[in-house]
């Protein structure tokens, strides 16, 4: 345990739900095995500028049901630089933190794990992100909840979709991965998914949406994963030169992924995950996040967590593309 009596806790980068479980999962488990809790408002500024308030078990009641996050969250360029490093630690130092456990994605892990590599800090983190992109864990916090408001809104298009005879390319955020668009577009029935690990080209273009058009469909949904060269409007415009004959619409879903209450699913996560990260803690684990595989509590060290290539499964191209004939 390294002498450690108080854990601090902070989220970082994008808000997805079920933060806040995990934030009480963080907060209960800790002061039960008699730690004490300090929250961390506003990411790494917060522990730049010292934002920081004791928790109680009070401090964290009724928000396992409430999106977003508590402590809020913000992207801090002064903890990029070794000036505001500095900072953090010399806050940690004055309000007694002697670990951190972090919920947050790519970005933040990166973070953390520069910041325990030059201070010799335990850190700890938490998956929290939408774009289930982290390495070594099935799933991350956020994801199953996003999963479902997309598909809730893609069957909504659905009906304008039907009702016009229309093509819709309907972005969804993922960033690098395309784990929310390939799945949406499943559990949705859409036509075609299209995502940076299946490049695409005009003869898929063709095969995703003429074949469909042509055939027995009056309409097609093609879910675009987020990209600031090839998104949605780049797919329609494209169709619109070489298709003209087809009614086209983009609809970008934006930052509505991010909200709404999390799903029992998300809950249930957040709440194992915040567990473990004490958990570990008191094994004398740092620099490792807390993930779950084959639904078991897993440690995977930062450096694993954030690297690049979280693999999809390939196969589940195949499958909507048979199942969208």
């Amino acid at each position: 345990m390294n002498n450690i009596s108080t854990i601090g806790i902070l989220t970082s980068g994008g808000d997805s739900p079920g933060m806040n479980a995990a934030i009480r999962a963080v907060t209960r488990t800790a002061i039960g095995r008699g730690f004490r809790v300090k929250g961390i408002y506003r990411g790494y500024d917060g522990l730049i500028h010292g934002d920081i308030r004791e928790f109680t078990t009070e401090s964290v009641s009724s928000i396992i049901s409430r999106g977003g996050t508590i402590l809020k969250s913000a992207r801090s360029k002064e903890f990029t630089t070794p000036e505001g490093r500095q900072q953090a630690y010399e806050t940690m130092k004055k309000e007694g933190i002697d670990a951190l456990v972090v919920i947050g994605g790519n970005g933040s892990l990166t973070g953390a794990r520069i910041f325990a590599d030059e201070f010799n800090v335990p850190c700890i983190g938490l998956p929290g992100t939408i774009d289930n992109d982290l390495y070594g864990t099935d799933l991350t916090i956020g994801y199953d909840t996003t999963l479902n408001t997309i598909v809730e809104c893609v069957d909504k298009i659905r009906d304008t979709a039907n009702s016009h005879e229309r093509i819709f390319f309907v972005e969804v955020m993922g960033r690098d991965a395309g784990f929310l668009a390939q799945n949406s577009a499943i559990a949705s029935g859409a036509e075609a998914a299209i995502i940076p690990e299946d490049s695409t080209d005009a003869d898929q273009l063709e095969h995703f949406i003429g074949r469909g058009i042509r055939k027995s469909k009056n309409s097609s949904i093609v879910i675009v994963s987020e990209s600031p060269k090839c998104g949605a409007m780049f797919y329609a415009d494209r169709v619109k030169k070489e298709y003209p004959q087809y009614d086209v619409r983009v609809s970008i879903l934006g930052h509505l992924q991010r909200g709404g209450s999390p799903s029992a699913r998300d809950r249930i996560l957040a709440t194992r995950l915040g567990s473990g990260a004490i958990d570990a803690l008191l094994d004398g684990q740092r620099n490792v996040m807390i993930g779950i595989r084959n639904d078991k509590v897993i440690y995977i060290p930062f450096a694993d967590a954030i690297r690049s290539d979280k693999p999809m499964n390939l196969n589940l191209i195949k499958v909507l593309d048979e199942l969208s004939i």
